[in-house]
């Protein structure tokens, strides 16, 4: 491919991407209420309810709820051989948030992985319905409400200690073995429609939210920026080479936040973000979001070390140590630029804990040297 084709195609995918976005949304204004999926919390009835589970639900009350990238509510039923309470997930409210979505793919990428990878899968919030309209881009999802069980949600305020992200870089090994080997090089059969985090057509803007993000907090923050600048500068290249192979299954997304702890053992939620890739990006990522920068640093090759061996355990490869961990030192750029934007671009966390994520962020590739490796 010329250089010239190589500035085209990925400016013509991302020209699509953003097409299909404003085109499920504007198809959506126009023929949404004559689509059979419920288009809000307060649409789903006992009527609707019924249909997403396929049981009989006599009766629904909303216990609660909240707005993010989807609106979210817990639901409490009635019927027989209905659960008690439900978690549900549905399109954001606002015309801004879903086309944020959309460009993210968020909802067509849960319910799919709900749908199609999730029940080979252990620590997975349990999924009682899911749909998902491909000329809207409105999906319902119905999950398992683990607010009504013995859980433990850490957050970036509240990060885990070495005991837990042991447990969960056994869990990550986990969903990384399942998959190991069973992906496609050419984007076809059932798991064609995974693809790696710097493929994505949306890639194309990352570095300028990037450049924009570290403008907007060079203004509010003492914080050493000047330390991704590199990565800023030349993210699509060094994105892809992270991105690499070989690649699994990964979550994609899996900050304290999206974690829980139950019966001693670890899950992961929110799966709308799920791609392919090698797993160094997503410990990374984990790590660094996870744990605090001094017992990051103080567990980190332990913690690569249990990731391997749990890894062979479950059916994958026996990674080369050495090798692994020059690969999760280049990943540290992931949590960089995944807080940068989030602390930059305002709106996605509360600015305390958006900070703190970014403090982390910038902390790893100092001490990981990872810029000269990516050089």
């Amino acid at each position: 491919m010329s250089v010239l084709e190589n500035r085209i195609a990925p400016a013509a995918g991302l020209a699509a991407h953003l097409g299909r976005a404003v085109g499920r949304i504007g198809a959506d204004a126009v023929i949404g209420r004559l689509r059979p999926l419920p288009r809000t919390i307060d649409d789903l009835d006992a009527t609707a309810m019924s249909t997403l589970i396929g049981r009989a639900v006599t009766s629904v009350s909303v216990l609660g709820g909240d707005a993010g990238t989807s609106s979210r509510a817990r639901l409490a039923l009635t019927g027989p051989d209905v659960p008690e309470t439900v978690f549900v997930k549905m399109a954001a409210e606002t015309v801004a948030t879903r086309l944020m979505g959309e460009v993210g793919n968020l909802g067509d990428t849960e319910t799919r992985f709900y749908r199609q990878l999730a029940p080979e899968l252990a620590g997975v919030p349990r999924c009682y319905g899911s749909q998902f309209d491909p000329w809207t881009g409105r999906f319902a999802l119905v999950l398992e409400d683990l607010a009504a069980t013995p859980c433990e949600f850490p957050d970036t305020m509240h990060p885990i200690d070495a005991d837990r992200a042991a447990q969960v870089v056994e869990l990550l090994a986990r969903l990384h073995a399942t998959f190991w080997g069973r992906l496609p090089v050419d984007g076809a059969g059932p798991l064609g429609w995974l693809y790696t985090a710097s493929a994505d057509s949306a890639s194309l803007i990352v570095g300028s939210l990037l450049k924009t993000s570290s403008r907007r907090l060079a203004e509010r923050t003492d914080l050493p920026l000047e330390r991704g600048r590199v990565i800023d500068e030349n993210y699509r290249a060094v994105a892809s080479l992270i991105d690499r192979p070989p690649h699994t299954v990964m979550h994609g997304d899996a900050h304290p936040g999206n974690l829980y702890f139950r019966d001693g053992t670890a899950g992961l939620l929110d799966w709308q973000a799920v791609r392919r890739g090698h797993p160094s990006r997503e410990l990374a990522y984990t790590l660094v979001t996870s744990m605090t920068t001094d017992d990051r640093r103080a567990s980190q090759r332990d913690l690569l070390d249990v990731y391997r061996r749990a890894l062979a355990a479950g059916g994958g490869p026996d990674l080369d140590r050495d090798e692994l961990w020059d690969r999760y030192r280049q990943g540290a750029l992931y949590p960089y630029v995944a807080t940068l934007i989030t602390a930059g671009m305002a709106g996605m966390q509360v600015a305390h804990i958006a900070m703190k994520g970014l403090a982390r962020g910038l902390a790893a590739p100092a001490d990981l040297a990872t810029v000269a490796l990516l050089e």
